[in-house]
């Protein structure tokens, strides 16, 4: 198959290696790569601080950029929550059905990297291996718009001689939610304490997760209290051949 990637701001600019991940873990399972170089965001950003007719060039520009995708994979529940919930809404207000039809021809096509994955792909071993403890914090997008329910945890327990562990109350938010941790910082800082509390009393060496958004504001904490745990985006898990 020849899959498109869409590997977002965050990962483009903090952290490349996720998207160097995906392609690994994809060109191991035989497929091919196509990175638009013409992609930029989602629009999310705009969208969600209220700004939707700024949002709108940014939604066209993706939806032409990736319109004869075969499949778009994402490492990034939160923009593909973006791009289902909201595209045909913004498609809609314009009253333009060129636009209507083209984001109902694309949206079946995009997908979360762990759902094309499991969904998609029927993959659930990857050929990863990666010998460290490890306990998987759900992000609220994950959980609660895409509701990929097991589908990470259904690679995870594939990889060889991982120590899974699992998170006490995982359906928390860790309280980034984007300009959330910036407009509401004494909220999230303490939605934050809470979580990274649970992840160091899992023992856990690593932390991963679907959304590196999450994993900057968790890891962030983390290295303050200058605890030994890391963060890892669960394509760079799936990647791992054990090495270093």
């Amino acid at each position: 198959m020849k899959v498109s990637l869409f590997i977002t701001c965050y990962n483009d600019t903090l952290f490349p290696e996720t998207g160097k991940a995906v392609v690994r873990v994809l060109e191991r399972l035989g497929h091919t790569i196509d990175f638009p170089q013409d992609q930029t965001c989602c629009g999310q950003m705009h969208w969600n601080t209220g700004y939707h007719r700024q949002a709108v060039p940014i939604i066209r520009h993706f939806v032409s950029t990736f319109r004869d995708a075969e499949a778009v994979c994402i490492p990034s529940s939160s923009c593909v929550a973006m791009i289902r919930e909201h595209y045909l809404k913004a498609a809609i207000a314009s009253e333009d059905q060129t636009f209507i039809n083209e984001v109902e021809s694309l949206l079946p096509r995009v997908y979360e990297f762990s759902e094309f994955l499991v969904n998609k792909l029927g993959v659930t071993d990857v050929g990863a291996t990666y010998p460290h403890r490890v306990t998987y914090h759900a992000s609220c997008h994950s959980l609660r718009s895409l509701h990929l329910g097991d589908i990470p945890f259904k690679l995870l327990r594939q990889v060889r001689s991982i120590q899974l562990v699992d998170l006490p109350e995982i359906d928390q938010c860790c309280g980034f939610g984007g300009t959330f941790a910036i407009k509401n910082a004494d909220v999230s800082s303490a939605m934050l304490a809470d979580k990274t509390s649970q992840v160091l009393n899992t023992g856990a060496e690593v932390c991963t997760a679907v959304d590196n958004s999450c994993l900057m504001h968790i890891y962030g904490s983390l290295h303050r209290q200058r605890t030994y745990v890391k963060a890892a985006h669960i394509a760079e898990i799936l990647a791992s051949d054990g090495g270093a």
